[in-house]
């Protein structure tokens, strides 16, 4: 499937599950939600920005997740650091599924001290979400986000971020593959959630996934290009914190642990807009989006 294409990881201690939310009875709309205010907003660091850019300076923004993946975010920050995606391409975009972009013909060596297969990172024994979603899904007993904005899923025993639409993973081979962080991919379609707790997510496009939504499909299996001319060219990949200062884009978080954000929730889950005719009472994880704003 994907290439390098997908294994489980080994879980250490387990933590209890945090007690889930009452499940949702409204069948009226809840109320509007407050906007955010001043203080709901958090730079992101300049070390977790990756700066993407497509032939014709095109780019795309992609914040990146080491809390979660740790291993596998520093293989990508010592590949920006090497500019090894200078030169590589968007090789696959398949319908209603990913765009992947790294070395098409997959000989490109890697460079020093990027591991090659690192430790899985495709779940942890913490959960650390403050905002929850009334209701389970079918992919897991409890959904929610942590303070400063990932989708998260957990059944008690572990935790692990959700395939919403526009998060990045790691590409890989079957078990033990891991991937190594240099074939990424994004979603740009309906959010592939049975690739939860199988692949490494690292991060999440912040700007520009429009950019990759819309290219053309591959018609090859799996979405891959037949042709050179088909790909889409990587001038760059950089971190933000590698650009001059005045150059580096800047991008702030929506902080989801206060009372705002829980009514936002509420107002997802219990639309009240005229247009409803009957509000759901619940929502999935991945139509709340906390969103990011640029000032730069």
């Amino acid at each position: 499937m994907f290439r390098p294409m997908f294994a489980l990881s080994a879980l250490g201690a387990f933590a209890a599950l945090p007690p889930a939310p009452p499940a949702a009875a409204q069948t009226a709309p809840a109320p509007a939600a407050p906007a955010p205010i001043e203080a709901d907003w958090h730079d992101i660091p300049d070390s977790e920005i990756l700066v993407i850019t497509l032939s014709g300076g095109r780019q795309v923004f992609v914040r990146l997740a080491p809390r979660y993946a740790p291993g596998h975010v520093a293989n990508i920050r010592r590949l920006a650091a090497e500019g090894w995606w200078d030169g590589t391409a968007i090789y696959r975009a398949q319908d209603n599924y990913v765009a992947q972009w790294g070395d098409p013909t997959d000989a490109k060596p890697l460079p020093p001290l990027v591991i090659e297969n690192p430790p899985a990172e495709y779940e942890w024994p913490q959960y650390d979400g403050v905002a929850g979603m009334s209701r389970p899904d079918p992919y897991a007993p409890r959904t929610g986000f942590s303070a400063d904005g990932w989708p998260l899923g957990t059944d008690g025993k572990a935790s692990w971020l959700t395939h919403c639409y526009g998060m990045v993973g790691v590409a890989r081979d079957n078990p033990p593959s891991t991937g190594s962080g240099a074939a990424l991919y994004a979603v740009i379609g309906h959010a592939p959630r049975h690739l939860d707790r199988n692949i490494a997510l690292v991060g999440r496009v912040i700007q520009g996934i429009d950019l990759l939504s819309t290219l053309p499909r591959g018609r090859e299996a799996l979405g891959l290009y037949s042709t050179a001319a088909e790909q889409t060219p990587i001038l760059s990949v950089r971190l933000a914190s590698q650009l001059p200062e005045d150059e580096r884009p800047r991008f702030q978080y929506r902080a989801t642990d206060n009372p705002r954000f829980a009514a936002f929730i509420a107002a997802r889950e219990n639309r009240a807009e005229a247009f409803f005719v009957r509000p759901a009472g619940g929502a999935d994880i991945c139509n709340v989006d906390p969103g990011v704003r640029r000032l730069r």
